[in-house]
């Protein structure tokens, strides 16, 4: 199961980790200490744009580098953070010309541009919720969201208006204000407003409207695999634990320079992308262009990128191009690389190490608890495949359910079960949007049911499995198809893996994968015979692939998790669910 332990060096971090020691801040850790690192409103309360932005100006940190944006074109724009503070308050005056009141929810659906920073921590200043919709949605994904979520205002582009809004937007009558980031060479389309000549027409100057620790911030949405999407709320509460897992989680000092690829129309690139980073003062980079490998690492050596936060499709895409591309960069300023999304299996671990000097340290979070709960840190040995051991002030634990509705915590080493938290943490979702007895569903004796099986380590790290939907009962087994995909993934040829159970008359199921081929690779049953073999003696014949099929692509979603249950649907002609996330695939 586990590999060898990577163990922490010192020759690469040029300054002492935030948690130097992770039992002995554990120890000493509380959520009223993380939340006095932070200091409220001036008049009272809590806001998540007024400890990003404005408290660094009072502290006198506002001409420090806040964001440094890079466009597809080669155009590099750079906001202090007193810009920032300028141009957040000309937007919440925007808003408060369009009538928008504290609560009033304020959608994007924009690319990675300097206008959704903007449009997000402006809409927190005026108390309203910000709601940000992946820009590669089609037309009924963005009206699903925005129907539920009661849309008033959205902001977005003249062609995303025109391909994904304008044929439905008459029949949501509660939107009641589109702005365009427009083309100035353009006419403005009927029925909308100019952004840029509404923002010229706004006043600089904006006092925060006074919100509370428990005022709804954020709207992300989740998909399930059946169904409509799930509104999870979040509140600005949630600041506390997105200021403290970028400092602990992320190591975020004084003076670096943060990079976070996620997308802000997903719920890493709003708490990562945009609060965390900014709260603890550092600048952040903002690439608009999409993945493409040499770009990637010019920007990480030109940039001085110091901490690298990355999915591990990204990370399987660049061993997929190979190590010789990095080698031709001096990435030596990158001092912390770590990776959220789905589980990193344990060959991008080593390869990392093999590649950078340094390995991408995974995290686990999700939608609904907001921040990273459980880390590899920088003081800490790795264990490849494993996510690593709780944050501070967060209890997790394996559990099974039991009758009557309440859970058993199962304290055997390495023993499969639910993996849990104790509620209570400041980023913990407050509801599923007018779906009071779906949330309630999520809880059980105090603790939050997350849906993924896991196994802890008599360390105290924890190991993912799969969904509890993803597992697969083989002829009694119990098999995590994470488990079998990573054994796959270590075989040269392999550049992903995706696995599912597969019914049988005798068995049960049977384990299946489905194999993308790195470049210069070719399908054949030569090749499919050696991966059935190289995954039985890794993995014993018990729990190794019956049958593998060659894909081109593998179906993921624009987050970049691959979607077994697809794979599944697709193998036995079942429906396909919810596909509002899903990226263009190739069979």
């Amino acid at each position: 199961m586990p590999l060898e332990t990577i163990h922490k060096t010192t020759g690469k971090q040029s300054v002492a980790p935030n948690l130097w020691d992770y039992e002995e801040v554990r120890a000493g850790f509380t959520w009223d200490a993380a939340r006095g690192e932070l200091d409220g409103l001036p008049g009272g309360g809590l806001n998540i744009a007024h400890e990003a932005v404005d408290r660094h100006l009072i502290q006198g940190g506002g001409e420090r580098l806040a964001v440094r944006w890079l466009g597809k074109d080669g155009t590099v724009r750079d906001f202090r953070y007193r810009d920032l503070a300028e141009l957040t308050n000309r937007f919440a005056n925007v808003l408060r010309g369009l009538g928008v009141e504290k609560g009033g929810r304020v959608f994007s659906l924009l690319g990675r541009i300097p206008e959704l920073y903007i449009v997000a921590l402006g809409t927190l200043k005026i108390g309203g919720v910000f709601s940000p919709l992946f820009s590669a949605f089609g037309p009924e994904p963005v009206r699903a969201r925005m129907e539920i979520g009661d849309a008033r205002v959205l902001v977005t582009t003249e062609t995303f208006y025109r391909r994904k809004v304008a044929s439905w937007r008459s029949e949501l009558p509660g939107l009641r204000h589109v702005l365009l980031v427009n083309d100035p060479e353009m006419p403005l389309i009927e029925g909308t407003s100019d952004f840029t000549d509404a923002m010229a027409a706004a006043s600089p100057e904006f006092d925060i409207v006074p919100t509370g620790a428990e005022d709804m911030a954020l709207l992300h949405f989740t998909s399930g695999t059946t169904g409509r999407p799930k509104g999870a709320v979040h509140v600005h509460e949630a600041v506390v634990a997105h200021h403290i897992t970028g400092k602990y989680a992320l190591d975020l000092h004084a003076g670096d320079v943060f990079w976070c690829t996620a997308d802000p129309g997903w719920v890493t690139g709003t708490s990562y992308g945009i609060v965390a980073p900014l709260t603890n003062g550092v600048t952040m980079i903002v690439d608009e262009a999409d993945f493409d490998a040499e770009r990637w690492y010019r920007i990480l050596q030109d940039q001085g990128v110091t901490v690298w936060y990355t999915a591990p499709t990204a990370i399987r895409m660049l061993m997929k191009v190979g190590a010789e591309i990095a080698h031709k960069y001096d990435l030596s300023a990158v001092r912390f690389m770590a990776s959220v999304g789905e589980p990193l299996n344990p060959e991008a671990v080593i390869w990392s190490q093999q590649t950078f000097g340094r390995t991408f340290h995974d995290n686990w979070w999700q939608t609904e608890t907001g921040g990273i709960m459980i880390a590899n840190y920088a003081s800490m040995d790795i264990r490849p495949g494993s996510m690593g051991r709780p944050l501070p002030g967060v209890e997790a634990a394996v559990v099974e359910r039991v009758a009557g509705g309440g859970v058993k915590p199962l304290d055997r080493p390495m023993a499969t079960g639910e993996l849990a938290l104790k509620s209570g943490w400041p980023s913990m979702f407050r509801g599923y949007l007018h779906e009071d007895e779906r949330y309630a569903k999520c809880f059980a004796g105090g603790w939050y049911l997350t849906g993924d099986l896991a196994m802890r380590d008599a360390d105290g790290y924890f190991w993912f499995v799969g969904r509890t939907d993803d597992v697969i009962k083989s002829s009694g087994h119990l098999i995590g198809p994470f488990e079998v995909e990573s054994a796959l993934m270590e075989h040269p040829a392999v550049a992903e893996a995706g696995v599912i159970g597969k019914p049988d008359p005798m068995a049960g199921e049977i384990v299946k994968a489905f194999v993308a081929l790195k470049p210069g690779h070719e399908p054949g049953e030569a090749l499919r015979k050696e991966l059935l073999g190289h995954a039985r003696r890794r993995l014993g014949p018990a729990v190794a692939p019956k049958e593998i099929d060659f894909r081109t692509n593998l179906p993921r979603t624009r987050s970049g998790k691959i979607m077994r249950r697809l794979l599944k649907a697709r193998e036995l002609g079942l429906p396909e669910g919810d596909l509002s996330t899903l990226e263009s695939d190739e069979s």
